[in-house]
């Protein structure tokens, strides 16, 4: 049997209960991206990527709600594709990631957490996701 190497190829369980693992899964990163619009510091497209991954193995119908949207949809089409982010996405990304982290962990900031040790874990997840983003996802070419 002859196979599609698409990233947008359906990947379904043929077990009820391990779709809906999925579903419950992927609706839950949805939930959280959506919060992520609204509370600085949690990215959004990360955990929409997440659940288009675990849509694709539950729901085409959820799965194509997903990647249709349209202000998150192309982003996440072109990242499972492998073409990356735009350039000036990826500057405003990394800029509004760095500016609220910094918020986070400065201590005369208005916004400063109060806890040393969740500083210290805002700055490390911070760090890892600024690495992520410069130098593991590919600069989409305009």
């Amino acid at each position: 049997m002859p196979e599609n190497n698409s990233p947008h190829e359906m990947k379904k369980s043929r077990f009820l209960l391990i779709r809906l693992f999925w579903i419950s899964l992927g609706s839950i990163f949805v939930g959280i991206g959506t919060i992520g619009i609204f509370v600085p510091g949690l990215p959004t497209t990360v955990f929409l990527i997440l659940a288009s991954a675990c849509y694709i193995r539950s729901s085409e119908r959820l799965y194509n709600w997903l990647i249709k949207n349209k202000t998150f949809g192309k982003y996440i089409k072109d990242f499972r594709e492998g073409k990356g982010m735009p350039q000036r996405a990826k500057i405003t990304a990394l800029s509004m990631m760095t500016i609220f982290v910094l918020l986070a962990v400065l201590p005369f900031s208005p916004i400063a957490i109060p806890n040393n040790t969740m500083r210290i874990i805002v700055l490390a997840v911070g760090m890892i996701g600024f690495y992520y983003v410069s130098f593991r996802v590919p600069t989409k070419k305009d």
